[in-house]
């Protein structure tokens, strides 16, 4: 996913950002500032999490306030401007009455959400993704792996056939990218709806991890695989693309667990650990239900004083 160059450049977001303070009641130490010019940048989940969001956009978002709206933010505030240096008065309205309303130059926006939340979540409920052709995680052990993932906000992680984790870790890696494989045509359009429903623009959605298809997207430092037959293949590819990749492999299936350990002993992936998350929980009638219990093994290729 690469970048254009931003046209707001230090000098004019920091002018914006007096030109706001001095019209507004703007906390100038709690808001966030993002360039979203910029493809992969997800405004979303930010202004769900922070009562004030300085935005500065352009044509490449025409569809800016309808996403924010069907996002369930139609009662934010938002103060517009459009153009590239702060001047004049800028009008103040709701998302809502923004809805029909396209981008089509360089605008500056000043959003305030008075029911930002800045609670870090992790383990969404699997209420909230896309009612298709998924079957999610359970929400307990997504929390765990999104745990065991330690996303940081530039990374580069390639998820297989793991849909509910790459719109989790999409949230995380604001500042990076997700590559998300899905194999199969209808799991893709519900990546699809749920990438929209989130707001996220940092997600790559590809049919396959075959060499070809990962060489056109940036080096993902980490895998999280979903295990098929397909293990092997999708290992080498990745391997390929980045010799010091870190691996976390999902399986619910003995045969293909039993198989992780030759693998990764025969391309060198060292410090190897395996992981079984089980979780079961009480219901009204007094019955304990078993989620299915996943085994996840994880690893780092290359040697073992290798950067990564």
């Amino acid at each position: 996913m690469s970048e254009r160059a931003s046209l707001f450049d230090k000098e004019r977001m920091i002018a914006w950002l007096h030109y706001f303070a001095d019209r507004t009641a703007l906390d100038v130490e709690t808001v966030k500032l993002m360039d979203v010019s910029i493809k992969n940048k997800n405004l979303i989940p930010a202004v769900e999490s922070n009562r004030y969001v300085l935005a500065f956009a352009d044509a490449a978002r025409p569809t800016l306030f309808y996403d924010m709206w069907n996002a369930g933010l139609g009662e934010c505030d938002v103060w517009l401007k459009e153009g590239l240096d702060p001047a004049g008065e800028a009008e103040c309205r709701k998302v809502s009455s923004y809805i029909d309303r396209g981008i089509e130059g360089p605008t500056v926006l000043l959003i305030y959400n008075a029911q930002a939340d800045s609670a870090y979540k992790i383990g969404l409920q699997n209420k909230r993704f896309s009612k298709g052709s998924v079957r999610y995680v359970a929400h307990e052990i997504r929390a765990v792996i999104m745990s065991m993932l330690e996303v940081r906000s530039h990374d580069t992680i390639c998820i297989i056939s793991g849909e509910s984790i790459a719109v989790e870790a999409a949230m995380s890696a604001g500042e990076g990218t997700i590559i998300a494989v899905e194999y199969d045509e209808s799991d893709r359009a519900s990546m699809e709806e749920n990438v929209s429903k989130f707001g996220l623009n940092n997600v790559a959605i590809v049919p396959d991890a075959r060499e070809e298809t990962l060489k056109k997207l940036p080096v993902p430092t980490t895998a999280f695989i979903v295990a098929t037959e397909n293990l092997e293949r999708e290992m080498r590819a990745l391997l390929e693309r980045n010799p010091n990749i870190r691996f976390m492999i999902y399986t619910l299936e003995l045969n293909i667990l039993a198989k992780i350990p030759a693998l990764f002993e025969k391309y060198q992936i060292r410090d190897m650990e395996a992981l079984q998350i089980s979780v079961s929980k009480l219901r009204r009638n007094g019955m304990f239900e078993t989620k299915p219990v996943p085994w996840i093994i994880s690893g780092t290729a290359g040697a073992a004083d290798a950067e990564h």
